[in-house]
């Protein structure tokens, strides 16, 4: 789990998901352990529904095949790496598959669609570019800083061309399809999961200490611009 990773989890067998936030104030990672516990756990179902032993999946030409290629062709630089799942258990392809749906789902969703509301859209907040360096102490271009630094500042971030160019494309980004699956739907209606827990605490908005609603791991949407819904793939 990559929050692990982070140091943003330590591993308690007592928390909710086996894992303790070490920040509170922290709806990615809060929402994203719900969505990866949702995850994981219908990824586990599935897989138990296939291979009821370990040798089975042992077995599964087809399986080993794929881990294989996906190893040794996809990622041909890194395969003697240690850290490769040896694909011999049930649990490791659980994680394996998980992680694959996380990284196309809700990893993507947190990375794309929250490029352009709230804080993307105004440039002054994000510029694309620096097109100066920082002038020394006792310079022309120092001294004019410090009388109109707002000046200053608006002659060296991203220009009106590029400005315009930049948001047009990350609201585009961050739009949704109108044609969009969500993780989580079903035939006959939208519907994240059968466990009313999962499904309560998503329906929640999260506020932080700037009272702004994280709404980025939201299961689904609407078409267009909402900061909200978790496609069930990559939609770029």
């Amino acid at each position: 789990m990559h929050y692990l990773k982070q140091g943003v989890v330590v591993k308690d067998p007592s928390a909710p998901h086996g894992v303790r936030l070490l920040i509170k104030d922290y709806p990615y990672a809060s929402d994203g352990l719900e969505i990866w516990d949702a995850i994981k756990s219908w990824v586990e179902e599935y897989v138990s529904f296939y291979y009821k032993l370990d040798e089975e999946l042992q077995k599964d030409p087809e399986l080993q095949a794929w881990w294989k290629e996906l190893v040794e062709v996809g990622h041909g630089d890194l395969k003697d790496k240690p850290w490769w799942q040896k694909m011999q258990t049930r649990e490791e392809l659980v994680e394996a598959y998980a992680t694959l749906i996380w990284i196309a789902s809700a990893l993507h969703v947190v990375v794309n669609f929250g490029q352009y509301p709230p804080y993307g859209g105004l440039i002054l907040n994000r510029p694309t570019i620096s097109r100066r360096f920082m002038p020394e102490k006792g310079s022309p271009k120092y001294d004019a800083l410090a009388k109109n630094h707002e000046k200053e500042f608006l002659k060296t971030i991203t220009g009106k061309k590029e400005t315009l160019i930049d948001l047009t494309i990350i609201e585009i980004l961050s739009r949704h399809a109108s044609d969009e699956f969500y993780l989580g739907q079903r035939d006959g209606g939208d519907y994240w999961t059968s466990n009313a827990g999962p499904l309560k605490t998503f329906k929640r908005n999260h506020y932080g200490p700037a009272k702004m609603p994280y709404t980025l791991l939201y299961p689904s949407s609407e078409e267009g611009l909402t900061f909200r819904g978790i496609p069930n793939s990559i939609s770029i």
